[in-house]
């Protein structure tokens, strides 16, 4: 079983969704979770997984964190010596993905309230940084919050973008066509 696995039997995507669609669990498709949010495919979630690389000890910075779903796969995958930081802008959100997480046990993970800058620079730098919704451009300042020799994985319109950071000015980048997110709200709401 690969890391990847492992952590998707630890974290079954039942404990985050609501109750009344826990029997939905294993259908391969984005899931509401309340307040116009969803809960991602299982198939994509995998693949930005992939490509974000997590390794253990990492310090990662899960933006959207929603239910806490990505969050929990992110701690099982970093380990116990990793850091997960979880941002979510809406209040409800961030307090179930709180419980969500708590209820299977997990320390590495802590939540915060989405502020006025997108990401969490207070924490910055991170290894790694996922993104769970469509931005309409690349949000820049989430490069500035990235280590040198980390990964950004985010959703830009229909893409999704896997960019290297080489170093401070230097970046790699892979772009992943022919997905659909749920609309990054922060970005919605600085236009």
């Amino acid at each position: 079983m690969d890391p990847i696995e492992r952590a998707f039997a630890a974290a079954p995507r039942d404990n985050f969704v609501p109750e009344d669609l826990r029997g939905r669990v294993h259908i391969d498709a984005p899931l509401p979770i309340g307040f116009g949010q969803t809960i991602s495919q299982p198939t994509t979630v995998r693949l930005m997984l992939e490509w974000l690389q997590p390794d253990p000890g990492d310090k990662v910075l899960d933006v959207g964190s929603g239910s806490g779903w990505t969050s929990a796969l992110l701690a099982n995958l970093v380990g116990p010596k990793g850091r997960v930081h979880a941002v979510e802008l809406i209040p409800e959100l961030v307090e179930f993905g709180r419980q969500n997480v708590r209820r299977l046990g997990l320390k590495n993970v802590q939540f915060h309230q989405a502020g006025q800058e997108l990401g969490l620079p207070k924490h910055a730098p991170y290894n790694k940084i996922l993104v769970s919704a469509a931005a309409q451009q690349l949000p820049r300042q989430l490069l500035g919050q990235l280590k040198p020799g980390g990964q950004l994985v985010v959703p830009v319109r229909h893409d999704v973008l896997e960019i290297s950071k080489i170093t401070d000015h230097k970046y790699e980048t892979f772009i992943h066509s022919g997905f659909v997110f749920v609309p990054l709200i922060d970005d919605q709401k600085s236009r």
